[in-house]
């Protein structure tokens, strides 16, 4: 019986995930902030193990853990960004089967886990897209578009077996309407100016949001 997708994760990327024979692999979520994808996965897989730097996040996963008796289910601290980091926890066991990146890729991340890797093996990832809040007429620094992506993942020596953009457009009868949507998303685009696109997007007339993401799986050849 299929297992559905966790809140948050779109069904499209949890079906590149439940693809594999998960029950035989180790798996790292990089990125894991408090273990929703990690947690998931726990379930269905031989071991997991989730890294972040935010240790008030991890906390939180490790007492979910504990309450869902997980006991294949662990945290550590580290930054997946530095080299280094996370090389010493695969070596801990190895080499890990599969890296999921949910929300947390990076150049410096995608490089980490090719040297993770062992051929054959596979990373998993969910990055923002260019096309992410693109009504604020500014991409994320974080944001890939398709061949930048796909041109990254190949330079590391993986063969891209799946690349899709999964993109959702919120549209709205009002300006209280689009406001009251980006809520919480007012603090940080005041702090780097976003915010004041936004307005002015609203105020020319402009009635929609947004979301935009790259699900892939690639295979280290």
């Amino acid at each position: 019986m299929a297992v559905a997708a966790p809140p948050g994760v779109s069904p499209t990327f949890w079906r590149l995930l439940t693809d594999e024979p998960l029950a035989d692999l180790d798996v790292l979520d990089v990125g894991t902030g408090s273990g929703r994808l990690a947690l998931a996965l726990g379930p269905l897989c031989r071991r997991v193990v989730g890294i972040d730097r935010d240790a008030g996040a991890l906390a939180l996963g490790r007492q979910r853990a504990a309450a869902a008796s997980l006991a294949n289910v662990e945290f550590i601290e580290c930054d997946a960004d530095k080299r280094g980091d996370y090389f010493e926890i695969a070596a801990g066991w190895e080499n890990p089967d599969l890296i999921v990146a949910h929300l947390c890729v990076s150049d410096d991340i995608i490089e980490n886990a090719s040297k993770s890797l062992a051929p054959g093996r596979v990373l998993a990832l969910v990055a923002f897209h260019t096309d992410q809040w693109r009504e604020t007429g500014r991409a994320s620094r974080f944001a890939y578009d398709e061949a930048r992506l796909r041109g990254e993942l190949t330079e590391c020596d993986f063969s891209v077996e799946h690349l899709e953009v999964e993109r959702e457009v919120q549209r709205f009868a009002s300006v209280e309407e689009a406001l009251a949507a980006a809520i919480g998303l007012e603090e940080r685009w005041r702090a780097d100016g976003r915010w004041f696109n936004y307005m002015k997007f609203l105020e020319d007339g402009g009635r929609t949001l947004t979301r935009s993401h790259l699900s892939v799986k690639a295979r280290r050849v």
